[in-house]
């Protein structure tokens, strides 16, 4: 089965009860298997309500949690590197070259924060 690594903002509207986030996310998932990156779960727990603890212990349960590893890193620095002037924020690059050395499609809600040609990108 294909994976799909879901990008920090779609989990975060899922939280909030937004539909059209649960939608995308459900049809998105249904025919590969959900992922993130640890810096999702980073950026989750940093900006968490104290109200959403359960749910996105229960929602991070249920993703694959895929790990920065060295080759991650390293894509990941390239991506940096080539796109310096864009600006892009590492922990955007290190999710972009998590799907990248996974070969999975990126689902996000912000597609200009993955300008790569060599990325698939679900938008939602």
């Amino acid at each position: 089965m294909p994976s799909i690594v879901v990008d920090t903002d779609i989990l975060i509207h899922f939280l909030r009860g937004n539909e059209a986030a649960r939608s995308f996310l459900h049809a998105a998932t249904r025919e590969a298997a959900p992922c993130c990156s640890t810096i999702t779960v980073a950026e989750l727990h940093a900006g968490m309500r104290p109200s959403e603890k359960k749910a996105t212990q229960e929602l991070l349960d249920s993703l694959v949690i895929l790990p920065v590893t060295r080759e991650v890193a390293e894509t990941a620095g390239r991506l940096k590197q080539t796109t310096r002037q864009m600006r892009l924020e590492l922990a955007d690059c290190l999710i972009a070259a998590t799907a990248l050395v996974e070969g999975a499609t990126l689902a996000t809600g912000n597609r200009r924060h993955y300008p790569f040609s060599a990325l698939t990108v679900l938008t939602l």
